[in-house]
């Protein structure tokens, strides 16, 4: 069965940095675009990057534009996300996602599967 774990999260002071990992299993990895969303209490789930299957291709939100970085290893099976320059408004449980699409706009298309989460808290 397909699981993607988060791992990474925690309490980081503003301006400050954290790493998040996805790991996948279960399922062909280089065959699979990635995404990283975060939700925040009483808002709507927000995608905020996403890189294609070969790692060639990466899509940011403007709000996370310039200061979050995302990888993927793909002889690991793992995504990352490196968080810089926090600020409070990042608060939020972060998910990282796997969909199967490709071409120029695969950050857009339905996302199938999901991870549990793991809460990043920034402290200002």
């Amino acid at each position: 069965q397909v699981q993607l774990v988060e791992s990474g999260g925690g309490l980081v002071q503003a301006g400050g940095s954290l790493r998040l990992t996805c790991v996948a299993s279960g399922l062909p990895f280089t065959s699979y675009a990635m995404g990283w969303f975060r939700q925040a209490p009483g808002k709507e789930r927000e995608l905020l990057t996403a890189i294609s299957r070969s790692g060639e291709s990466t899509y940011y939100a403007d709000s996370v534009k310039g200061r979050f970085t995302m990888s993927r290893d793909n002889a690991k099976n793992t995504v990352y996300l490196q968080m810089n320059r926090v600020k409070p408004e990042d608060t939020a449980v972060y998910y990282c996602a796997a969909n199967r699409y490709s071409g120029s706009s695969f950050y857009t298309r339905r996302y199938d599967y999901w991870g549990q989460g793991t809460q990043v808290t920034v402290s200002s």
